[in-house]
């Protein structure tokens, strides 16, 4: 599950889309969609105008509009393909019906990363 959380004034339409990101990140690290896979991902905003009050009426809400929104596709991409990352070099390992399944060696890992020019300085 990816919780897409903003302040940015965005409508249903905007965080529904924003979701949708945060999906697509999941390609970048290499993983793979199938049924019952349960990928999912919802997004809301803080944003003041976005509140529900108790006044009555009509309430004036601030969106962005829909060609303002690519800076914050990228945004999402970016941070969903991180939060991904960091799960995977921060993990231990886990033990489970007599059997363990280690974490990635991170040593191992940049050594390969260096060895094939993938390594960031």
């Amino acid at each position: 599950m990816i919780v897409v959380a903003t302040d940015a004034p965005l409508d249903a339409k905007g965080l529904q889309r924003l979701a949708a990101r945060a999906i697509f990140a999941l390609a970048r690290t290499g993983s793979t969609f199938s049924n019952g896979s349960g990928d999912f991902a919802i997004a809301f905003s803080t944003h003041r105008s976005q509140r529900v009050t108790g006044a009555a009426g009509p309430q004036t809400r601030t969106a962005i509009p829909t060609d303002g929104i690519s800076g914050l596709f990228e945004a999402v991409l970016d941070a969903t393909e991180e939060a991904v990352d960091n799960s995977l070099l921060k993990a231990t390992d886990v033990t489970a019906n007599g059997r363990t399944v280690p974490a990635i060696p991170i040593d191992l890992l940049r050594a390969l990363l260096k060895k094939y020019g993938r390594a960031t300085p």
